[in-house]
């Protein structure tokens, strides 16, 4: 796939916009994502669909209202076949967006409450003025007698919608499916909030020595981050030494030490969209235990890079990974989220999801536009020790194309003795 290094020819342009370089084009990129759902809508026999997952309605309405209510059930948006975006917002931010959001229609940007999950009792009603607003919504326009697909609810609200005569069915799989395929833009999002990163590995590169904690790593790369213009960091693994095997999924403030191998992933937004993107690094020395993990890591995720093409089947890509007993571990259930792919994009785990244990049986076709993380795992044969090398890909005609671009060609020591 290359010859020397990783490169891409996908742009990162920067953070700002500019009158004198053609960058991301928004109104374009709102306009995309309307026409997918609308086809999703079509696709899944949905009159409408009502949207209470972050990324969901960040993909629906192109607002948000700040991390700290990511996930709470706080905000709901709707679409019907026939109309145009509703946003029920937290208190004052509907106010914000009716001004500042010129591609809402204002009266379809209100206030809502559902109980701000159980704390305002269901006794309050809110759950049942928010099923009667949903339900208004629906048969103005002509869809209340058609399924209404939801993402995820609370039990009050879903015995209230279904206390009204709607339909209710799963909505997820049609907004995922809508996600599924990037436009220009969204990728162009993509690779600059994976550049961010690079930059971000280059400092992990340069300070990481012994004296370090784990955590130490955490607060540099959140600094960096916001620096250059994230908008919200979601995690940092941060991993080394005794550690690294088996991955914790959590850092810690161990602090680093001489011939430590470590590995990091990187988690953040930028625009709404995000990284999942780690490096394996060993701290002033290597051994060859660690240096024939990272070769066999190494090797793993090439040969996976290397099929990601159209039409190739999910199964191709996780046949060509080691079974979960190779590595370690007693089942593919164990070892889930190691040799592994998901795509990447308003969220961090979109289609396709690659893995032995969901692939094998129900492969899904890779398509141009899909936008995934592959991500391999190898233990080292000293027993603690482990390689953790991860890279985004865009699928396109041409075949694979990179977004992680950090030099991860085998194994970097940093601050060499």
């Amino acid at each position: 796939m290359r010859s020397e290094f990783a490169q891409t020819d996908i742009p990162a342009p920067g953070v700002m916009a500019v009158d004198w370089e053609q960058r991301v084009n928004f109104d374009r990129m709102r306009a995309y994502k309307d026409d997918r759902i609308k086809a999703a809508l079509d696709e899944y026999d949905l009159g409408a669909l009502l949207l209470f997952e972050t990324s969901n309605i960040r993909y629906l309405t192109n607002t948000h209202i700040g991390y700290w209510a990511f996930n709470k059930l706080e905000r709901w948006a709707l679409i019907t076949r026939n109309g145009t975006p509703y946003i029920w917002d937290f208190g004052s931010a509907a106010k914000a967006h009716r001004l500042q959001c010129p591609w809402l229609d204002p009266e379809h940007s209100v206030g809502g409450n559902t109980g701000l999950q159980g704390a305002i009792a269901p006794t309050s009603g809110l759950p049942d003025r928010a099923a009667r607003e949903i339900k208004a919504v629906l048969d103005d326009e002509g869809v209340g007698d058609m399924r209404l697909g939801i993402d995820i609810v609370e039990m009050p609200l879903l015995q209230q919608l279904q206390g009204a005569g709607i339909d209710v069915t799963d909505g997820q799989q049609a907004m995922l499916h809508a996600r599924q395929i990037k436009c220009a833009d969204e990728i162009m999002l993509l690779s600059q909030a994976a550049a961010m990163v690079d930059a971000v590995y280059q400092d992990i590169y340069e300070a990481l020595k012994p004296g370090m904690r784990e955590s130490d790593v955490v607060a540099l790369a959140n600094k960096r981050l916001y620096e250059l213009g994230s908008e919200h960091v979601e995690a940092i693994n941060s991993i080394a030494g005794e550690r690294c095997s088996p991955h914790p999924h959590v850092f810690s403030d161990r602090l680093i030490r001489p011939g430590d191998q470590a590995y990091f992933d990187i988690i953040h937004a930028y625009n709404g969209y995000r990284t999942c993107y780690y490096r394996t690094f060993a701290v002033g020395r290597a051994t060859q235990s660690h240096r024939d993990a990272y070769v066999k890591a190494r090797e793993w995720i090439d040969t996976a890079i290397e099929l990601v093409k159209p039409g190739v089947g999910t199964d191709e890509i996780a046949r060509a990974w080691p079974k979960a007993e190779d590595f370690g571990f007693p089942n593919e259930m164990e070892a889930f989220g190691l040799q592994f792919g998901h795509g990447v994009g308003v969220g961090l785990h979109e289609r396709p999801i690659i893995s032995r244990l969901n692939s094998l049986d129900d492969p899904v076709e890779l398509q141009e536009g899909m936008v995934f993380a592959l991500e391999t795992y190898c233990p080292a044969d000293d027993g603690h020790s482990a390689a953790r090398i991860e890279e985004e890909v865009v699928c396109t005609a041409d075949g694979p194309k990179l977004l992680t671009l950090f030099p991860a060609e085998e194994l970097v020591v940093t601050n060499a003795y």
